[in-house]
């Protein structure tokens, strides 16, 4: 842990205890026909806990396969990456799936329920799956929160894109994850629902105090955030 720590400090130049993702020379390639693909090529980041940082950048360069790799869905080639205060780089599967459940919310552009359970079955599934007895009156709550307390019973195929988004805002938030991650969360909504979808993501963030990651096309979107980081080719860019 001190290594870590140390790490941490070298990376924001300040304590660790004030940096929720800490991460140097950070690579990812993926197996093509042609050999392999370098997709990020040495990326360092430091964010802070409670920050929301706008992750704006052309298509292809690099922004989801970031997400996927601080949410421990992906390994990095090589670098190293601190979430948290851990390194899932470093886990084994076991140890992934506790930290994704610990630490992380995710919110996609696709919603990415589960067809055959109810909304509030969708969103007490990581809760259930955490142990908590409190699995479902938690659930009920989080679907309150982002005004579907009367959609509990429904199905995904029952409910507007707009309402499974909010869904899948709930079951991200549930657990109070230290870090919620948001890749073009309104690509699928029209104008109108995307803005109460993100209204709802931005009050959930600062009730909950929680560190956000958001990868937007939006630059309205974007200046909402703390600071904003430009992706390009594999790289954060400077300035």
């Amino acid at each position: 842990m001190d290594t870590i720590a140390s790490h941490s400090r070298s990376l924001t130049g300040d304590k660790s205890d004030e940096s929720l993702i800490a991460a140097r020379g950070l690579a990812f390639k993926v197996a093509g026909a042609a050999g392999a693909v370098n997709i990020l090529r040495g990326v360092d980041l430091s964010i802070g806990k409670g920050e929301v940082v706008g992750l704006v950048g052309p298509s292809g360069s690099g922004k989801t396969s970031l997400l996927m790799l601080l949410a421990g869905l992906e390994r990095p080639t090589s670098g190293s990456l601190v979430v948290a205060g851990r390194e899932p780089g470093r886990m084994d599967e076991d140890a992934l799936a506790r930290f994704r459940r610990e630490t992380i919310g995710i919110v996609f552009q696709a919603f990415h329920l589960i067809p055959t359970m109810t909304a509030l079955e969708n969103v007490a599934v990581p809760l259930e799956f955490a142990g908590r007895r409190d699995a479902f009156p938690r659930a009920t709550q989080a679907l309150q929160n982002v005004g579907l307390g009367h959609r509990l019973g429904h199905y995904p195929g029952e409910l507007s894109g707009g309402e499974q988004q909010r869904v899948a805002l709930a079951r991200a938030t549930v657990a109070e994850p230290p870090l919620l991650l948001a890749d073009e969360p309104t690509g699928n909504l029209d104008r109108g629902t995307g803005a109460q979808v993100m209204e709802l993501l931005f009050g959930l963030r600062a009730r909950l105090g929680t560190t956000l990651l958001l990868i937007t096309h939006d630059p309205v979107l974007a200046g909402r955030c703390d600071r904003v980081l430009r992706m390009e080719d594999g790289l954060i860019q400077p300035g």
